[in-house]
């Protein structure tokens, strides 16, 4: 094949990688903003993926924000 048609096909495989990358970030963000502002769902999280909850818990940890994993102990310690 010729460069000339290549291009097309280059073009198309560079925009879905693109959106497919932007859907990643969009869909990262959307979990770490519905984690960060519902305690339900985090319980929701620990139960179903509980690895992904402690990359939330270290990574705000890392951000300087503490606290969040003691709060959410206590209140699910409560609710048993």
């Amino acid at each position: 094949m010729t460069r000339r048609a290549m291009e097309p096909f280059a073009r198309k495989l560079f925009k879905g990688v693109l959106f497919l990358e932007i859907a990643g970030v969009v869909g990262a963000y959307s979990l770490f903003h519905k984690m960060n502002t519902s305690q339900d769902f985090r319980y929701t999280m620990n139960k179903s993926f509980p690895a992904v909850l402690e990359v939330y818990y270290k990574s705000n940890e890392w951000a300087g924000i503490c606290g969040i994993r003691e709060s959410d102990l206590d209140a699910w310690s409560s609710k048993k």
